[in-house]
């Protein structure tokens, strides 16, 4: 392992990580592992690349170096910015599963039992079926089989180091989400709300996100992972805000809403009913309750309502590293009913008990991520939950809009949609 101290953390966590595999590893009875999951790659290594639709692998085996095979062009992102130091790259007129065989066969691995990923994104279907077709026809007839979670059963728990860059994550979501709170007004487009938010968050410190916030308004919120399309928000009318966080691919997120009304007693109900929700979280959630007691705790309490709502999802997931397309860890943990996996130290979830058609025809939501500690948890974030009312920017829009010229030429104060204003 070449010692740097220019990576994500110092050489020790990563020493750690890749000790702790190897003692997995052990049990399984695996001679090798060949990682090709994006975020896996960036917890072992501190790899990074935006191009991994292209195959790319690191392979540890149980005793001698690791070594990984990418395409030629991202070779560059192992040595710029990673420990590793035996790489086989391939071209692109060449055969990436063919490298790593050959790799395998050149480090004396092709007759042992191998683990892959099966679940990976980007180890597709064709690649390893002629994975299988080779390791087959080898003399040496290794085992393949698969080790999906074994990188993943590190991840789950946050290191210090870990919990402290998603701290920084924070700030860029708070950041964020202070940005557009603010900029929310009727005759303001999404779009200019979504730029605000980017702006803020990158200026905070962050980088580009798994995936870029949400933004939506008025009957737009009831579609499920909509964002900005261009629509102007109204008078009257509610805005759906969630907003992800990242720094060198940790995540934090959050939801919060936004009303240009007043207060009605539908949309008092669910706040009350949502901080009603996350108050229990910060009370109950501790080491030893399970996931299940984790998704009825927050579900109990959101279904127990009289404006029409429901949880339709998951009430939480883990979070930490995340490349597009996606910014959760919810394939590793997702909390919902019937899963009894025990809730441990270092655990970071982004905790989301949303309400799904309020009325029959608004989604809002907030939401928060938290840490497991030794004794309970705690939240990163410190804004307020409660919603936020801008009657007073509707109705000066109004104004200003009647007496100004749009510069991107629809009619002042208007849309060109037809579609009527709705309440809140």
């Amino acid at each position: 392992m070449r010692k740097r101290d220019d990576m994500t953390f110092p050489p020790e966590e990563y020493e750690r990580r890749l000790h702790e595999l190897r003692e997995r590893m052990q049990r399984r009875l695996l001679d090798a592992v060949v990682i090709s999951d994006p975020e896996n790659l960036m917890y072992l290594t501190d790899y990074q690349t935006t191009g991994y639709s292209f195959f790319q692998a690191l392979v540890v085996p149980l005793e001698s170096d690791p070594f990984m095979v990418t395409r030629r062009l991202e070779e560059t992102n192992v040595h710029a910015r990673t420990w590793v130091e035996l790489t086989r790259p391939y071209p692109d007129t060449g055969d990436a599963i063919q490298m790593l065989v050959e790799s395998l066969r050149e480090f004396g691995l092709l007759g042992g039992a191998i683990g892959y990923e099966r679940n990976s994104y980007f180890f597709a279907a064709y690649h390893q079926d002629a994975l299988h077709s080779a390791i087959a026809a080898s003399p040496g007839r290794g085992r393949l089989s698969d080790c999906f979670g074994i990188v993943e059963e590190g991840r789950v728990r946050k290191s210090k180091p870990e919990l402290d860059l998603m701290a920084r994550a924070a700030k860029a979501t708070e950041a964020g989400m202070s940005a557009g709170i603010e900029a929310c007004a009727a005759g303001v487009t999404e779009n200019e709300i979504g730029a605000a938010i980017s702006a803020a968050m990158f200026r905070a410190g962050g980088e580009p996100p798994a995936v870029m916030p949400y933004v939506t308004s008025g009957p737009r919120s009831m579609i499920g992972h909509a964002t900005w399309e261009g629509r102007e928000v109204r008078p009257g009318e509610h805005v759906f805000l969630e907003v992800g966080g990242c720094v060198r691919r940790y995540h934090t997120a959050m939801m919060r809403t936004v009303a240009l009304c007043d207060p009605t007693p539908s949309l008092e109900k669910a706040q009350a009913r949502m901080k009603t929700a996350l108050a229990e979280v910060h009370r109950t959630l501790r080491p030893g309750l399970t996931v299940s007691d984790a998704d009825n705790l927050v579900r109990n309490i959101i279904t127990d309502n009289d404006v029409g709502a429901s949880l339709i999802t998951r009430s939480g997931y883990s979070i930490g590293i995340a490349f597009p397309p996606s910014w959760d860890e919810g394939y590793i943990i997702s909390l919902k009913q019937g899963d009894s996996r025990v809730l441990e130290e270092g655990m970071t979830f982004h905790i989301i008990p949303w309400m799904w058609a309020v009325d029959g025809d608004k989604t809002v939501g907030i939401s928060d991520t938290i840490a497991i500690t030794a004794n309970g948890c705690r939240s990163f974030f410190g804004l307020d939950l409660d919603f936020v009312y801008k009657p007073e920017a509707a109705v000066a829009e109004q104004v200003d809009a009647s007496q100004t010229s749009r510069s991107d030429g629809r009619p002042p104060g208007g849309s060109t949609e037809t579609e009527e204003a709705q309440p809140c």
